[in-house]
């Protein structure tokens, strides 16, 4: 028989009195049960850029902006530089406008717009190459060989009868009713359209004159009346020189349409006599 006089001997082979403490079942409620452990607070790194990656995607970024730029010119707002003095005092040499080009797709020219339009086009054959660089051009307001653009103010509509008496323009309607003088506030001076005889708008077309009505070409000579499909659109501010900036706005001619001219009818009583 074996003493345990020193009472801290435990036979071999047996187990502890007493369990091995256990990780308690009420976890951190600050760290993940999966590990205990506090989270990184190590963001990842972004990723940084090559360099020469900005330079690679500029031609992209240019030629989007120079396609939304023809885009923009060549079916809503086109930019005209003013080259004569057929416009004055409204628009000077070297002026210019802003064109909304699809406002007369939507309705019609009224009387007093400003209007760019096709005055002449070019005839002949042209190539591939020529057509592309007139249409680069066109979109960006610049000189192009294939058409030249007038701009002049809306005076006659269609079927109206146009002529000038007594230095003013004189309208009458197509449908019989009682002649009226324009009152014109964009002139320099009322008083200085010349006289030129009895011109009917034909359908479609309108006449048009310049404001600067002793130097200027339109429909009073040979250009004629001009068609609708030869107009580009509307002329509805002036934007350059910044000094000069200012809207385009049509005239009220709501006072002048009930003004009956006497002149009017002792011209034409004199004509009678004549012939």
């Amino acid at each position: 028989m074996s003493s345990d006089s020193d009472g801290g001997s435990i036979p071999a082979g047996s187990e502890p009195p007493f369990p091995p403490p256990q990780p308690s079942e009420a976890a951190d409620p600050a760290y993940p049960l999966e590990s205990q452990a506090p989270p990184s607070s190590e963001e990842p790194a972004p990723e940084e850029k090559k360099p020469g990656s900005f330079l690679k995607e500029l031609p992209i970024l240019i030629l989007i902006a120079f396609g939304l730029a023809l885009l923009i010119k060549t079916f809503l707002i086109q930019a005209f530089y003013i080259p004569s003095e057929s416009m004055v005092p409204t628009l000077n040499v070297g002026d210019r406008v802003l064109v909304n080009k699809v406002i007369y797709k939507i309705r019609q020219p009224r009387r007093g717009e400003v209007i760019v339009f096709v005055g002449e086009r070019f005839q002949g054959e042209r190539s591939f190459w020529q057509r592309f660089r007139d249409a680069l051009t066109s979109g960006f307001g610049g000189k192009q060989g294939s058409e030249r653009d007038f701009i002049k103010r809306v005076i006659g509509l269609p079927g109206e009868i146009v002529e000038g008496v007594g230095g003013r323009v004189v309208i009458t309607p197509p449908d019989g009713g009682s002649s009226f003088a324009l009152d014109e506030p964009y002139l320099a001076a009322p008083g200085m359209t010349q006289s030129f005889t009895p011109i009917t708008v034909p359908k479609d077309s309108y006449f048009v004159m310049g404001d600067n009505r002793g130097n200027s070409a339109d429909s009073r000579g040979a250009l004629g009346s001009i068609e609708k499909s030869e107009i580009v659109g509307r002329a509805f501010v002036r934007v350059w020189p910044i000094g000069r900036f200012h809207r385009l706005t049509r005239p009220d001619y709501a006072e002048s349409a009930a003004l009956v001219v006497p002149i009017l009818l002792w011209t034409r009583r004199r004509r009678r006599e004549a012939a």
